[in-house]
């Protein structure tokens, strides 16, 4: 069957009311625009409403990433980060609202970064950036970004995400370890709370998608730290802190 035909009839079932799940206009026009298969090598299967694994990681659901993107509340132009590049069809999507040019991708894996790459190639949107770093430290050559998606579960956003946001820009992200729910955190820390989801925690350097151990709360625990120790004392106990311990050689 023609693709087209396949996309149109998987976005008119994530907007019928049977599943509910896509209000946003934006996003459906995008999502029946994007060539789905090109992303997946089971292409017969490409726009069934169900997840994929690919590489060790899994590939969401169309109704998933309806979900993900409608409270990013995106405009065409806004600069957006991607933590989580994938196979690279959430990054097409954004593309087909907000430009190629303006979304940038990342992933801690590279071999989903070169998947994410040659998908997104081939589907024709090659001006999408994506690289292969940890994502809980941003992008920061290419900050300060309207929006950032973060598709993978957190407690709180990564510091590093929330400052690179600009003035009055959002981080959307599953919040939670059991039970998630996404949340949509402004610069100004406003937020929100929208569906229910279930995404594996954010990993961080070292870590690799097909571990047995994934130790989440690594970066959360130095995170905390650092703020406990900066509310605690300032420079100036730094330095005689310092002064004593070089007087006592």
């Amino acid at each position: 069957m023609d693709p087209a035909v396949l996309r149109e009839d998987m976005v008119d079932g994530l907007e019928s009311d049977a599943k509910d799940v896509l209000h946003d206009e934006t996003v459906a026009v995008s999502m029946r625009d994007v060539p789905r298969h090109e992303f997946l090598e089971d292409d017969r299967s490409a726009y069934a409403d169900r997840e994929h694994e690919v590489l060790g990681t899994r590939v969401l659901a169309p109704s998933t990433v309806a979900r993900l993107l409608q409270p990013l509340d995106l405009e065409d132009g806004h600069d957006v980060l991607l933590v989580g590049a994938g196979v690279g069809y959430t990054a097409a999507i954004v593309a087909e609202i907000v430009g190629e040019a303006n979304v940038h991708a990342v992933d801690i894996s590279r071999p989903l970064v070169i998947e994410a790459r040659q998908n997104l190639a081939r589907a024709g949107y090659d001006g999408v950036l994506v690289d292969c770093r940890d994502g809980a430290n941003g992008f920061p050559e290419y900050a300060p970004f309207d929006r950032i998606l973060l598709e993978a579960a957190a407690v709180d956003p990564p510091r590093a995400l929330l400052e690179q946001l600009t003035d009055g820009g959002r981080i959307v992200f599953p919040c939670g370890t059991q039970r998630q729910r996404l949340e949509a955190v402004s610069a100004d820390d406003e937020r929100a709370t929208f569906a229910a989801v279930t995404f594996d925690p954010l990993l961080v350097e070292g870590e690799q998608s097909g571990a047995v151990e994934r130790n989440r709360m690594t970066r959360e625990d130095r995170e905390h730290a650092m703020r406990r120790a900066e509310s605690r004392r300032g420079w100036e106990q730094e330095w005689i802190e310092w002064e004593e311990s070089v007087g006592t050689r």
